[in-house]
């Protein structure tokens, strides 16, 4: 390893020029998304906990499906992700009548499988907040909702592909094996 050996005036000049960054914060992005009804809704909240989760669990059940008599949610493994915090937040009659209408489906744990709101934050990511410096929350929630308005107006939906016939041969080496 080369040592340069600086004056302390030189010092003094890269400590003035080296870049500083001073974080602001973070934030959290729940992206929920229906592919075959062309709808993506994205929220920015300042943390990932249960209570999150469940206030906005609220507002999917009852403002962007209030009819809906069972709402169908393909999540991840998160111990976030369950009935219970509806519990935690809602009073015991509104917690019951939400966890009623929501049937939660769990990815397997060792499965690679499609996930579209994974897909859709990766496009946010790119399209949106990458590289951009965000000097307050409710500046990142102005951009993440500009472009979640534009794509709701633009979506297509998802084209699905990958039949129950197409798994079974992509997919053949992760079911069991019967030995007989």
């Amino acid at each position: 390893m080369l040592q340069a050996n600086y004056t302390e005036e030189e010092r003094k000049l890269f400590e003035n020029l080296r870049y500083h960054y001073e974080r602001a914060g973070v934030a959290n992005i729940f992206m929920f998304s229906c592919p075959l009804g062309c709808r993506w809704r994205v929220s920015v909240r300042e943390h990932k906990t249960k209570i999150d989760w469940a206030l906005e669990m609220g507002i999917v059940l009852e403002e962007a499906y209030p009819d809906a008599k069972k709402v169908r949610l393909v999540c991840d493994n998160l111990s976030i992700h369950s009935l219970g915090a509806l519990y935690d937040v809602f009073e015991p009659e509104r917690a019951r009548s939400l966890a009623r209408r929501l049937e939660i489906i769990p990815t397997p744990k060792h499965g690679s499988w499609l996930n579209i709101a994974e897909n859709e934050l990766s496009a946010l990511t790119v399209q949106c907040v990458r590289g951009v410096r965000f000097g307050t929350i409710e500046e990142l929630r102005a951009a993440v909702e500009a472009w979640a308005a534009a794509c709701n107006a633009n979506q297509k939906g998802v084209d699905w592909q990958f039949t129950p016939e197409k798994a079974r041969i992509k997919l053949k080496t992760l079911y069991p094996k019967i030995v007989m």
